[in-house]
């Protein structure tokens, strides 16, 4: 088990009473002073350091599967997300606190799709568990909280060919997400119109949706079509 932020050490009592060991990392100097006194001679390891600078394989002394908490600090939750889903070896499930929009973008369903649901349900099923008011906290932040489960498939959820060419054009079909695809490629790519639809022609894409409403298996189609045509970009 490895926990993000442990903080004062509230969730990590409570993790280390079920699992046999919890790495807890926590960033604070003081905080992870305080986690080291209150934890020495247990189960929990503390490690003072940046989450987003931490490879699990660093952490871990075994390749068994293991498990990510943590309540997430929201300036960065995103890219600690990312960090971890692409970690070698990655988690097998993960239960993080988000901001509750956050929370909301990762479990949308083919319709309401952002950049974020696809990433994140590119390598796992995420499901919201709950939601935490600001009531909750002392002090109390101006935004509400959820608590968010993601159960990482053993294999990418779509026939992805080439990671960095389908982040590529899903972050250009949604450069402009109000716009149709057609139009919506062309900002994003800054091609015209006529090659962004030829695209979508290839990946049998209909050039009138919108980008929240492709499934993760168009937007693989897509980026098979893209690259097969040699990633057309910056031609207008």
């Amino acid at each position: 088990m490895i926990e993000i932020g442990a903080g004062t050490g509230v969730l990590t009592r409570e993790l280390a009473s079920c699992a046999r060991r919890v790495i807890a990392i926590e960033l604070d100097d003081n905080l992870a002073e305080q986690l080291q006194a209150r934890f020495a001679g247990t189960n929990v390891e503390v490690v003072h350091g940046d989450a987003l600078e931490i490879e699990p394989r660093d952490l871990l002394k075994s390749s068994e599967p293991y498990l990510l908490a943590g309540n997430l600090p929201y300036n960065i939750a995103q890219l600690l997300l990312r960090r971890f889903l692409e970690a070698v070896p990655p988690p097998r499930r993960l239960v993080v606190m988000l901001q509750a929009e956050v929370a909301k973008s990762i479990v949308a369903e083919t319709g309401g799709m952002s950049v974020l649901s696809v990433a994140v349900q590119l390598y796992g099923k995420p499901r919201l568990l709950f939601r935490v008011p600001p009531s909750a906290f002392e002090p109390p932040p101006k935004v509400h909280s959820a608590v968010v489960r993601i159960d990482v498939s053993p294999q990418l959820r779509a026939n992805v060919q080439d990671k960095e060419a389908f982040f590529r054009i899903v972050r250009a079909g949604f450069s402009s997400r109000r716009k149709q695809l057609r139009n919506a490629l062309a900002n994003g790519l800054r091609i015209d119109a006529a090659a962004a639809a030829a695209l979508l022609e290839a990946a049998n894409v209909d050039p009138t949706l919108r980008p929240q409403a492709l499934s993760l298996d168009a937007w693989a189609s897509l980026e098979h079509a893209w690259t097969k045509s040699g990633r057309p970009e910056g031609q207008s």
